[in-house]
C-alpha cells in the first residue's frame, strides 16, 4: 500500500515501517465540550435534576442524539460537583446581576433585588426556625436529649421486666411471679 503523501507519516514501525496517520476514524466520533452545554448542566443542576434527566437534554453536536450519563460525568465532572451549590450559586449570580443593575439605576433591576433579599430573608427564617439554637454562638455546647429508637422487642422485654419486679400491674395478676400462684 502506497501513500502519496510523505506527511501522513506519524512514525515508524520496529522494523523501520512507516506508520501514516488514520484518515478516517471508526465508531462514533468524540464528543467536543461546549460552553452552552456546561451553562445548560450547570442550570439543571441548580433546578435539582437527576444525571439521568441532564444526559437527555445535553445533544453531541456532531451526531445530534443525546449523550449517555457516563459522558456526562466523563465531560461534566466540574459541574458536577458542584451539585450540592448549584441553587445556591444560581441565586448568588441573579443577586449580583440584579445588584449590578440596580446601582446603574434600572428601576425595575431595583424592585427585583428588593424581591430577591425578600425571598432571601424568608429562606434564612426558616432555616433557623428548622435548626434550634443556630444563632447561638457563646462556643458552648448545649444539652441535647438524645432519642434513639426503640423497637417492639425492647419495648416487650421493658414491659415483661416492670410486669415481673412489681412496678406494673397486669390483668394476670400475680400469675407472672414464680411460686405465688393462687388457685
Amino acid at each position: 500500500m502506497t501513500h502519496e503523501n510523505p506527511g501522513d507519516i506519524i512514525g515508524r514501525t520496529l522494523w523501520g515501517d512507516p506508520v501514516y496517520r488514520v484518515s478516517r476514524v471508526r465508531g462514533r466520533p468524540p464528543f467536543e465540550w461546549t460552553e452552552e452545554n456546561s451553562f445548560k448542566v450547570s442550570m439543571l443542576l441548580a433546578a435539582g435534576w437527576t444525571n439521568t434527566r441532564i444526559a437527555g437534554t445535553i445533544l453531541d453536536p456532531r451526531t445530534g442524539k443525546s449523550i449517555s450519563v457516563p459522558t456526562l460525568k466523563r465531560y461534566f465532572r466540574a459541574e458536577l460537583t458542584q451539585r450540592d451549590h448549584a441553587r445556591d450559586q444560581l441565586v448568588a449570580k441573579q443577586l449580583m446581576v440584579a445588584a449590578d443593575q440596580a446601582f446603574a439605576g434600572n428601576v425595575g433591576a431595583m424592585r427585583l433585588l428588593d424581591q430577591l433579599m425578600a425571598k432571601n430573608d424568608q429562606r434564612l427564617a426558616a432555616s433557623k426556625m428548622t435548626q434550634p439554637d443556630a444563632g447561638d454562638d457563646d462556643g458552648e455546647e448545649d444539652a441535647k436529649p438524645t432519642s434513639r429508637y426503640v423497637g417492639k422487642g425492647e419495648l416487650s422485654r421493658k414491659k415483661a421486666n416492670a410486669l415481673a419486679s412489681g412496678e406494673e400491674q397486669s390483668d394476670w395478676g400475680s400469675l407472672l411471679r414464680p411460686g405465688s400462684y393462687e388457685n
